[in-house]
């Protein structure tokens, strides 16, 4: 005969048992949903450069961007939030350099039609786009948008928008 406590102790691990498989099942379901349903990216392009100048040492550049992406195709029921950041790419001796822009988060609870599409003209970056080694003139720079899905369950999960698909400017090679 068994004690209460062993019994209670077998139905309680019995329920945590049932909600681990539960949520792999949940995780499991979604895997491959996130590389089919990609935003769309309808502008993401250079509006004007503000300025670039030596500052403190280091070359900064200062931009504004346009920004029209419909993020829709990249919520389904598992995803909690998407972390949405533009990233301007650039070589400079011989070593590829990310630095993001602009960052957003967008959550699945908000209106869809207001929440998910992101369209905005002459946004003036967040964050300016600074090289330590002065090496921002003449350079050639993609702007390139990545996202975050942030999952209620299961692994986080990482993308970008096509290199083919980004858009390309060069900075000037004199200061402004």
């Amino acid at each position: 005969m068994h004690t209460v406590w062993v019994r209670l102790n077998a139905v309680v691990f019995f329920g945590l048992t049932v909600l681990l498989v539960l949520s792999c099942l949940a995780a499991l379901s979604k895997l491959g949903h996130s590389v089919r349903h990609r935003p769309i990216v309808h502008t993401l392009q250079l509006n004007k450069l503000r300025s670039l100048k030596s500052h403190g040492g280091v070359d900064r550049a200062l931009l504004s961007i346009d920004l029209d992406v419909d993020l829709t195709p990249a919520f389904h029921w598992n995803v909690k939030q998407l972390f949405v950041y533009v990233v301007a790419i650039y070589e400079a001796n011989g070593r590829s350099n990310h630095v993001v822009l602009w960052d957003k988060i967008v959550e699945a609870s908000g209106d869809q039609e207001k929440d998910w599409v992101i369209k905005l003209d002459s946004l003036f970056v967040k964050y300016a786009l600074v090289d330590q080694g002065k090496e921002l003139r003449g350079k050639d720079i993609t702007l390139q948008l990545h996202w975050d899905h942030m999952p209620i369950t299961g692994l986080l999960y990482m993308d970008t928008q096509p290199l083919a698909e980004s858009s390309h400017f060069t900075l000037p090679t004199e200061y402004q």
